[in-house]
């Protein structure tokens, strides 16, 4: 819940003016509803996609202050996140809503970044994968568009805390959930299916946490709102895909 129009079209041209055009990666920002339909306008020209933080499973009716997929779609949306720690911790969504979200928005044509992660008190408790595996399951399936879904790991603890996952503790979450995929999707489609790192990813980290090979991008929270620092996120992206092309 940051930024006003104002604000936000100034850290947009920022972020334009620092970013290579010819950078090879994939770039969206996912705004507050209320920017949605002016960031697709600011960025019209530009290859940056525009999502949403939250979506909501009914088509239309009487659920005062939500917004449906299709209302998304038509504001120039390419991504809704679905499952955010916050929306699961802070808000109670459940898992069967969630899973509402995740096949309303696909049907709606919309790509979704569908969100895991454990909080501190069940890592150390060792039922991470546990967790996790819970978490995947009770939202995907093998009839959904695996080429429109992205996972994002994002441990709970990590999550606007300063604290971070190591390199190896990604990677080990994110080879399990590339596995559970396989068994779901099918080892194709699961390889190709992108499986993100999301909680405290800062440019002193990104390099790192992204030149793992599971960890095929990042969701970024706090640094995307600072244009340099995002930017510079980006380009370790760049880096670790050069790096790694498969």
């Amino acid at each position: 819940m940051h930024n006003t129009l104002v604000e936000a079209r100034a850290l947009m041209k920022d972020i334009r003016e620092a970013l290579d055009p010819n950078v090879a990666v994939d770039v969206a920002v996912c705004t507050p509803f209320t920017l949605l339909y002016p960031m697709g306008r600011e960025i019209d020209k530009t290859d940056i996609k525009v999502g949403a933080q939250n979506v909501h499973f009914e088509p239309k009716g009487a659920f005062t202050g939500e917004l449906s997929a299709s209302m998304l779609k038509a504001a120039g949306c390419s991504y809704v996140i679905v499952g955010h720690s916050e929306r699961r911790h802070v808000f109670g969504e459940p898992g069967e809503w969630l899973r509402r979200k995740v096949v309303a928005s696909l049907e709606a044509g919309l790509s979704v970044i569908y969100c895991v992660g454990e909080t501190l008190e069940q890592r150390d408790a060792s039922e991470t994968m546990r967790v996790v595996e819970s978490q995947i399951d009770e939202c995907l399936d093998k009839g959904l568009d695996a080429s429109r879904i992205t996972v994002a790991y994002e441990p709970v603890w990590a999550i606007g805390t300063g604290r971070t996952a190591t390199p190896g503790q990604a990677q080990e979450v994110h080879a399990f959930i590339r596995g559970r995929l396989k068994g779901m999707f099918g080892a194709s489609a699961a390889e190709a299916m992108r499986i993100q790192y999301g909680g405290s990813v800062k440019p002193g980290n990104a390099g790192s946490l992204l030149s793992c090979p599971d960890v095929d991008g990042a969701l970024v929270g706090g640094a995307c709102l600072v244009a340099e620092d995002f930017v510079s996120i980006i380009e370790a992206a760049a880096a670790a895909k050069a790096d790694c092309p498969a």
